[in-house]
């Protein structure tokens, strides 16, 4: 069972980043409706992701990467900044949910500026990670 968490964490990933990308492409077209309907199905996706993550680590450990050379160095700078940004995006996904669901949406407004971006970042690079150390 283990086997198959690192491919179905990259497709919570990947059914993420395109959530993300639609919820804000409603927006721009001003349907708040839709717009919210995939952010929160993007944040459902995203804490199945973390929680299957989590269990696939507590139970596989640590996977090393076996490329060289230039890709090795651009696997390891990608991997850093995906882990880095990933830890911060957990508190800016809630503080940006929390203001929506209270309507507070000048504020939602402001810190969803910088949540998407990352939010989107490290969702692919989760899957650009996943297929460097499966597929490449």
């Amino acid at each position: 069972m283990t086997d198959a968490l690192p491919t179905v964490n990259a497709s919570l990933n990947t059914l993420s980043a395109v959530m993300i990308v639609a919820g804000r492409r409603a927006i721009r077209r001003g349907d708040r409706r839709v717009h919210a309907r995939f952010m929160i199905g993007a944040v459902c996706t995203s804490t199945l992701f973390l929680i299957s993550y989590i269990a696939y680590h507590y139970t596989a450990g640590h996977t090393v990467y076996d490329g060289t050379g230039l890709v090795r160095a651009f696997y390891y700078l990608l991997l850093f900044s995906h882990i880095a940004l990933a830890a911060a995006v957990v508190p800016l996904v809630l503080v940006t949910l929390y203001r929506a669901l209270k309507g507070d949406f000048g504020r939602h407004r402001r810190i969803a500026r910088w949540t998407l971006p990352i939010w989107l970042y490290v969702s692919v690079t989760g899957v650009v990670v996943y297929l460097m150390l499966y597929w490449f």
